[in-house]
């Protein structure tokens, strides 16, 4: 009877695994929303969920509205050099 229960356990915890990681985002969003209300926190759930925006303050900014530094010191760092770009050649044998 135990070793029902725990993998009953172990299978209820890698469905939610599963469906945290693998499921498209219209899904994640739509249990979010059905879970949040039904009374659950819903910035918890969206954070377990990864459906968030992308700073969690729901503006959908990159982090372009970050108060915490002033002036010079929000300075962002010199741009990195381009990329090299790499060629993968195909050699066709007929």
């Amino acid at each position: 009877m135990w070793q029902q229960i725990i993998v009953g356990l172990i299978v209820a915890a890698a469905l939610l695994h599963a469906s945290t990681k693998y499921l498209p985002a219209a899904w994640r969003r739509r249990i979010v929303y059905a879970l949040a209300r039904r009374g659950l926190d819903e910035d918890m759930l969206a954070r377990f969920f990864k459906v968030q925006d992308s700073c969690g303050s729901g503006c959908g900014s990159c982090g372009s509205c970050d108060t915490g530094s002033s002036g010079k010191d929000s300075a962002a760092p010199p741009p990195s050099p381009p990329a090299s770009r790499r060629v993968i050649k195909l050699h066709v044998q007929r």
